[in-house]
């Protein structure tokens, strides 16, 4: 009876997976050399991607002697990005690594420059291309970003982007160091902030109270040198598609029935700003050319006057400002999908204005020392006027990008 209770486990038996997402030169590859060197007997296999043609890390881990040649195995992903260009490789040798079942674990050092929700996805749902589903063989356990505490606010405020520092992952790649910066810090399971020796233990905390803010859910770890306890980050079934997906900080407050401010340490504070009235485009771009810096971030949806038909998004992270079209309101949908879509989401109706629908502008402030009365002055001025109410909204100046097609970039 216990051979066939074993044989069932045997059958039932995913891998495990987790992965380290951070960017260049945050640490990842310390880490994983470190939890390679304390991991308790597990058998490993080892996955680590690399932009450049000559695999840098792969190479710094084999010399650490951290992967046993004999039970385990390193796999060297090069010259392009596991949540992009390999991500079909990665498919293929997480099912080949999977079909040998000599493994307890896989580990994953993902690029500098990748994005780790793609790669979440490798792992969540059927490739139909591949015709490959992970699912069945392994399980994603835990999304890892490690934060390099002594360079953020330096590559958060530099205003470059990934071409201009030469880490684009090809030609087109034209991301901003920010954004990726954010993205990586808002879908994670655990945020790893490492090289908290190199900095003060007030900029430190100062720090924290960001990551905490623009990053809720994820349990925070301070590591020095690399130096994390392996259960932390192997075999913590923290991993979870649909609760990383609305984790971000903004998008909790967003989303909030009422906002309830919590201690705000370190002058770290949010708001969300809500005004059922259109902006005046030329009003609202000079505000933007003039954004607070105080505003650490900003994310939400917006409502000008001459594009009444869409919702406009605006993402802010630093220096880099991003706008362009959301989708349709669901006031200027025909009646009958309007009617499916209230009886679908009948919170809709509770603050549907009998001439302008769901038309709103919603957007989250973070920041540290926010002046929220003064923000928020200084857009209500950009709002339309009564008078302006009044006339053709198509006859203001609107300097935004005219193509609904094109987001812009405000810098």
């Amino acid at each position: 009876m216990d051979n066939e209770v074993l044989v069932e486990k045997q059958a039932d038996f995913k891998i495990p997976v987790t992965v380290l997402s951070g960017y260049l030169g945050a640490g990842k590859t310390t880490i994983l050399n470190h939890v390679l060197n304390n991991r308790d007997g597990l058998r490993v296999a080892v996955i680590v991607n690399d932009l450049s043609e000559v695999n840098i890390d792969a190479a710094l881990i084999q010399k650490e002697g951290g992967l046993s040649r004999t039970d385990e195995q390193l796999v060297e992903m090069s010259n392009g990005c596991i949540c992009c260009t390999l991500r079909g490789d990665l498919l293929r040798e997480v099912e080949r690594l999977a079909k040998q079942e000599r493994f307890d674990y896989i580990l994953i050092e993902s690029t500098g420059v990748g994005e780790p929700v793609p790669v979440a996805q490798t792992f969540t749902y059927i490739d139909e291309e591949q015709g490959i589903d992970l699912s069945q063989f392994c399980r994603l356990d835990c999304m890892v970003t490690v934060v390099d505490a002594y360079r953020f606010w330096h590559d958060y405020s530099s205003g470059e982007t990934l071409l201009e520092r030469s880490q684009g992952a090809h030609e087109e790649d034209h991301r901003e160091v920010v954004d990726l910066l954010i993205d990586q810090i808002e879908f994670c399971d655990v945020l790893l902030l490492n090289k908290c020796d190199l900095v003060s233990d007030k900029d430190l905390n100062e720090l924290e109270g960001v990551l905490r803010t623009l990053q809720p859910r994820a349990k925070l770890i301070r590591t020095e040198q690399g130096k994390v306890d392996p259960a932390e980050i192997l075999n913590t079934g923290r991993f979870n598609f649909e609760e990383a997906s609305v984790s971000a900080g903004w998008m909790r407050e967003l989303n909030a029935p009422v906002h309830t401010p919590e201690t705000e340490e370190y002058g770290i504070g949010s708001f969300v700003y809500v005004r059922a009235k259109p902006f005046h485009p030329e009003r609202l771009m000079r505000w933007m050319e003039e954004w607070p810096e105080a505003i650490i971030r900003a994310k939400g949806i917006m409502w000008l006057a001459t594009r009444s038909l869409q919702a406009q998004s605006i993402s802010q992270a630093g220096p880099s400002i991003q706008f362009g079209p959301a989708g349709l309101w669901a006031a200027a949908l025909p009646e009958s999908e309007q009617h499916l879509l209230l009886e679908e989401e009948p919170e809709l109706a509770d603050s549907w204005h009998p001439m302008y629908g769901d038309r709103i502008n919603k957007v989250v402030f973070i920041g540290i020392d926010l002046q929220r009365a003064e923000i928020e002055a200084s857009l209500d001025q950009c709002l339309l006027t009564k008078e302006e109410m009044q006339q053709d909204w198509d006859s203001l100046m609107d300097p935004f990008p005219q193509s609904q097609q094109e987001a812009c970039a405000i810098n």
